[in-house]
């Protein structure tokens, strides 16, 4: 692979400054105001009713339309904010809206608020509070607990901006886009505890088109979920932690999975999170695949796994799956990625046992560990090019670094070792063993060779 200047699409660059500038102004006379339909800003009051009776009037507008709610707080139910409708419109918040306060309100819905087939949209400001405290403590609990809402959720929207919105406990995931095109997310902030489970901040699935700048994401679970169907996916100025970073995946849950493909993330700062970026899917057979990812520009702070590929992914640990991880993963990039780990394999790459991934790049990576202990990576089935300065260096996780055990009766001919350098613990040189393993060695071998030539 030749050494190349990496630099973002320019798809991105032209769709970003497209929906930056979509004209979003409507009249004075299309204002459909929540409180003039019977909303009540005390945040007791079910305001749900007003809420979707203003949304009916304003989307049955033949002019763009603007649905506005004002200081205060109102209370909301579950509520589907359905489309297609006769305009453009705004969705004006100045005020906070809040869940009911009894989780068990939502039944098994999946949704809180819910904007279904709505095009040329934008969401723009205010604050969405799901108190999911008590949803949570049902969870750890153990007890029959409902399966939880996602706080806000586009189901095949076109057209949309969501910017300087605020959402705070969700009951799980914060913010969902489920087969939507061309979508701008920007100076949002989705804050829950990090020790609240599965709030997953900003989720990403069979989307097209979608930009997700200049916000905050502190959870108990992925900053930036990116799920199976994504395409053209831009991330920049992501400021993540607490939370599990940027994870792409989990893929492989069934064998008819559609791919991730075009995802870049830049600009970014990770702080005290489980993992920075990452790629994980579970080791069963799978149609899908990993292809086209640029990570760069990015600084770890006290990060667990700063960059990890996990193509054995179980997180339980119990009834894991025991075969080969079917999704392919090429062609990506990790290039000027720097800061400090909490732990000291810093970079791990642990690819799929029947499908390696192929034509990684690591360029320009310093990552370090506690003073006078460097950090260390490890990779498994991981094929590609190392381009400027790397640190961690590659090194083994056992003393055996290499091992080669053929069969008695054939042995393995015409095995060629060239320029090997994996190192063990400071202090302690690796190993090799072979048997009956005939070849040839080239360059420097660390371990030494042990080829019989």
């Amino acid at each position: 692979m030749t050494k190349s200047n990496i630099t973002l699409p320019l798809f991105f660059t032209l769709l970003f400054a497209l929906l930056t500038f979509i004209d979003v102004s409507t009249g004075a006379a299309n204002v459909f105001n929540v409180v003039s339909f019977g909303a009540k800003p005390d945040g007791v009051t079910d305001s749900t009713g007003a809420f979707l009776k203003a949304w009916q009037a304003a989307c049955g507008s033949v002019a763009a339309a603007t649905v506005m709610v004002p200081i205060g707080t109102f209370m909301v139910k579950g509520i589907t904010f359905g489309g297609p409708c006769k305009s453009r419109l705004k969705f004006q918040l100045a005020g906070t809206v809040v869940a009911p306060p009894d989780y068990r309100a939502f039944g098994n819905s999946g949704y809180w608020i819910l904007f279904n087939k709505v095009s040329k949209i934008s969401l723009i400001g205010g604050t969405f509070d799901a108190r999911a405290n008590g949803f949570w403590a049902c969870r750890k609990s153990g007890q029959s607990c409902p399966p939880g809402v996602r706080s806000i959720t586009f189901n095949s929207g076109k057209d949309v901006i969501i910017s300087g919105v605020k959402s705070m406990n969700s009951q799980v995931t914060h913010m969902t886009l489920n087969g939507c095109t061309n979508v701008a997310v920007r100076n949002v902030k989705l804050v829950a505890p990090g020790n609240s489970p599965n709030t997953d901040g900003f989720h990403v699935q069979f989307s097209t088109g979608v930009t997700f700048t200049g916000s905050t994401v502190q959870t108990g679970d992925d900053c930036v979920a990116i799920g199976a169907g994504t395409r053209n996916f831009l991330i920049s100025k992501l400021a993540c932690g607490p939370g599990h970073g940027v994870s792409i995946g989990s893929l492989a849950k069934e064998l008819n999975e559609d791919g991730v493909e075009n995802v870049t993330l830049s600009s970014s700062v990770f702080t005290g999170t489980q993992n920075g970026v990452r790629i994980k899917s579970w080791a069963r057979p799978s149609n899908g695949f990993v292809k086209n990812v640029f990570f760069q520009n990015l600084i770890m702070k006290n990060v667990q796994n700063p960059i990890i590929i996990d193509q054995n992914y179980c997180p339980s640990h119990k009834g894991c799956p025991t075969e080969h991880s079917g999704v392919k993963i090429s062609q990506v990039t990790y290039k000027n990625i720097q800061g400090t780990s909490a732990t000291q394999q810093a970079m791990k790459l642990v690819c799929s046992q029947s499908n390696p991934c192929t034509g990684i790049t690591l360029q320009d990576i310093k990552l370090t560990y506690k003073k006078g202990t460097p950090a260390t990576s490890y990779c498994f089935n991981a094929l590609g090019t190392s381009l400027g300065v790397i640190q961690p260096t590659r090194t083994s996780a056992t003393k055996q670094a290499m091992k080669l055990v053929c069969s008695k009766s054939n042995p393995c001919t015409d095995i060629t070792l060239q320029d090997i350098k994996l190192t063990y613990k400071k202090g302690t040189p690796a190993t090799s063993y072979c048997f009956n393993a005939l070849g040839t060695s080239l360059g420097v071998i660390q371990p030494t060779s042990c080829l019989n030539q």
